[in-house]
């Protein structure tokens, strides 16, 4: 026979050989006995044994030694059946992935923000999920707003948590929480003996700003409470991160306005005060931004999550 008839004769048995077949061969040699094993399988013991001769057949060796007293594996068929349990073994935890997966308690979940993890009502949901489901694998990805956007409508990320909606239409939104805007100060400074600061007390000040989100959030902010021009702080924007920020605060280089997610990471020297103006504390609203036609399962146990932990107010009569 040619190379080539060889190695579609190896194809043509590997075909053949069934799951059904390798399971009988494992529990026969588990019991160390046809019989017994036909008995733990509820089948005939002659089912079970010419089951195992056929395995035999396609695999081209015995795989056990036959005598009055039992069964006990060849060489070769220690390897088979080696072989044999692995096979068997990752295709259960296949049918039970796929079970898993279908009402989303395993799977793959990307959430993207743009927005702090170090205390507040998306740390404590991130939370609540992975215990509620311990299996699923939960990736994070902090990014632009532009950057999470693209990546929701090519699939890269399946929820987008963020301060304010974000346009899009491809994409659908639900209201979640709000949250203070405050104000982040040295410990020495004037206004940090008040515990209540307001918008207009920030007239002279210096005001550092993130050039990532959401500073451009926390600058729309300020203008729109500070609409004349000469009532503004001076803004500065620094290429540095949030974290930086709290840094070049805490140095005495000027105040940041934050929000109440950002509170829980601490710096030495910098303390956090309320903002408010003559209606109270301001706040930003977030939202999940996602996919409509995203299907993965684990979206929609989050989503429901979200959902339950945080209810829409029911709308105002008349509208």
């Amino acid at each position: 026979m040619t190379e080539t008839g060889i190695r579609n004769d190896r194809r043509n048995a590997a075909r053949a050989i069934s799951l059904q077949q390798l399971r009988f061969a494992v529990v026969a040699c588990d019991c160390g006995s046809f019989r017994r094993a036909a008995d733990v399988l509820s089948i005939k013991h002659t089912v079970l044994s010419r089951s195992i001769s056929q395995l035999e057949y396609l695999i081209g060796t015995s795989l056990f030694e036959r005598s009055s007293g039992g069964i006990k594996p060849t060489l070769a068929g220690r390897a088979v059946l080696r072989i044999a349990r692995l096979i068997l073994e990752q295709v259960d935890m296949l049918v039970d992935t796929g079970r898993s997966d279908g009402r989303g308690d395993t799977g793959h979940l990307v959430i993207g923000f743009f927005t702090s993890m170090s205390t507040g009502n998306l740390r404590a949901t991130v939370g609540e999920l992975k215990k509620l489901l311990p299996g699923l694998e939960l990736a994070t990805m902090e990014r632009s707003r532009f950057r999470l956007m693209t990546a929701l409508r090519n699939g890269t990320v399946d929820v987008v948590v963020s301060p304010g909606r974000l346009p899009s239409k491809d994409t659908r939104s639900l209201l979640l929480w709000s949250e203070r805007i405050l104000i982040s100060l040295p410990q020495d400074h004037c206004l940090a003996a008040r515990e209540i600061i307001y918008w207009t007390d920030l007239r002279n000040e210096k005001i550092l700003l993130s050039e990532y989100d959401p500073g451009r959030e926390l600058e729309d902010l300020l203008i729109s409470k500070l609409v004349i021009p000469d009532d503004r702080p001076k803004v500065e924007r620094h290429d540095v991160s949030r974290g930086i920020i709290k840094s070049l605060t805490s140095m005495g280089m000027g105040l940041s306005l934050v929000m109440e997610s950002d509170i829980g990471a601490s710096f030495a020297g910098l303390v956090y005060r309320e903002l408010q103006d003559g209606t109270g504390p301001s706040r930003v609203d977030f939202y999940a931004h996602w996919r409509d036609d995203n299907d993965n399962p684990a979206l929609k146990r989050f989503l429901n999550l979200l959902a339950e932990r945080y209810p829409s107010p029911p709308p105002a009569l008349g509208v």
